[in-house]
């Protein structure tokens, strides 16, 4: 589509880091919002905003082609349809982990952050094929598919989703309407959620590397037209789903949230360097092509879901804005990352995916010192700078236990309730 107006790789970034920018201004907005007025409201407007913006990007490629104006004015009226989108969607997400958050323990959070995830990989399963199909109508026909299909989902999400946030546990006082606290930001990460928003960033960037750009990656190595790109995407799509579903849940429920991460950021490396020497005969789809963008998916689909739920288990905020804060850093990632990856790519092919997999190696190794499993329930722990602290939110720090100098006694009568 971008191409068509004659766009190039950087312009795909710009296209995609927009929606991004205003994901990262209005996320916290939104959590905020949903802690006050309740979740079930946010997600309505999130769904339905963006069923009005995906009908808005039809339009301005029907006008384009009938010459209403020209292709740099469409490419600039497309990024700006893109931005709203991202400002009335980014209520979605935070929203629909807020609600997990509130509707599941802590032992099977990670599994219903996993359905969130898997929801996600069935649009992304979908998506991709449908869209390919109906390209072939119109370049414009995907987004009015994607309109009505928002539509469906508002009307399902307003007849069968239940208000997970009682009134009487909603923020109360006025409402100030503000951008994302970069002071808060940054006293996050000193918080015992630190490191998870760190690991949040560098997953949606490195991710970014492949979703950002794949399309026009494909279409310059292998000569793929837009229903080859839909079937390897589908494909992602559909590993994701199942990876998500079937194995997110029981996997961190046996091993941990901790360990499934470290691994599947380690896993992810190799991803990324089995898409790059996948190889493919010009305009043939390819099982080499295939195999690896699907193990590359297998092996990075658990990270999400993991450094959601954890997010999710420590947070001493409430849960709208530690999801708000997640969202916040995962679109700080999906900025920094297609506008890379758009300017690597018209650089060099290879250059999306290696950042990729350094990034996803950095992480990995990280994870190693700085992702540590909680103490066992009923343990009471203080690990000096903030990196963790395994405590309800009721429970604080007497002063003996307040100086980085102390430890807590064995009998845990440091603490106070």
């Amino acid at each position: 589509y971008v191409e068509h107006f004659g766009g190039s790789g950087m312009d795909m970034g710009l296209l995609m880091a927009i929606y991004s920018i205003m994901q990262f201004i209005f996320s916290p907005i939104w959590g905020s919002l949903s802690d006050h007025y309740g979740r079930k409201p946010i997600l309505m407007v999130g769904i339905i905003g963006y069923a009005l913006t995906l009908l808005l990007y039809g339009l301005i490629g029907e006008f384009a082609e009938a010459g209403a104006f020209d292709p740099a004015t469409a490419l600039t009226l497309l990024i700006c349809a893109r931005g709203l989108g991202g400002i009335l969607s980014s209520a979605t997400l935070p929203t629909s982990m807020a609600i997990i958050s509130d509707i599941t323990s802590e032992e099977n959070r990670g599994g219903g952050m996993g359905v969130v995830g898997a929801s996600m990989g069935i649009g992304m399963t979908l998506g991709p094929g449908i869209g390919g199909l109906l390209s072939k109508i119109s370049l414009a026909a995907p987004f009015y598919f994607g309109a009505a299909i928002s539509v469906l989902a508002a009307v399902l999400t307003w007849r069968m989703v239940a208000e997970s946030l009682k009134a009487e546990a909603r923020s109360q006082g006025g409402m100030r309407f503000q951008g994302p606290d970069l002071r808060e930001m940054a006293r996050a990460l000193t918080s015992p959620i630190g490191f998870l928003l760190i690991l949040a960033f560098l997953h949606s960037f490195a991710l970014a590397n492949f979703e950002s750009v794949f399309g026009l990656y494909a279409q310059e190595r292998y000569t793929y037209d837009a229903t080859q790109v839909g079937i390897i995407l589908t494909v992602v799509g559909l590993v994701s789903a199942i990876v998500q579903v079937a194995l997110t849940g029981p996997a961190t429920r046996r091993w941990g949230d901790e360990a499934v991460i470290r691994l599947s950021m380690f896993a992810s490396v190799f991803g990324f360097g089995a898409m790059l020497l996948a190889g493919s005969k010009p305009g043939q789809m390819s099982a080499p092509v295939i195999l690896a963008c699907g193990f590359f998916m297998f092996a990075n689909a658990m990270i999400r879901p993991g450094v959601s739920a954890l997010t999710s288990k420590r947070a001493t905020m409430s849960q709208g804005t530690a999801m708000g804060l997640n969202n916040s850093f995962m679109s700080l990632g999906r900025i920094i990352g297609p506008l890379w990856a758009g300017y690597g790519l018209d650089l060099t092919l290879s250059y999306p995916y290696l950042t990729g997999a350094l990034a996803m190696l950095a992480g990995f190794l990280a994870c190693l010192w700085f992702l540590k499993p909680l103490p066992a329930q009923g343990s009471r722990h203080c690990i000096r700078r903030g990196i963790c602290l395994g405590l309800p939110a009721t429970w604080k720090p007497c002063g003996r236990c307040s100086s980085p100098a102390s430890r807590p006694s064995r009998s845990g009568r440091a603490w106070r309730k």
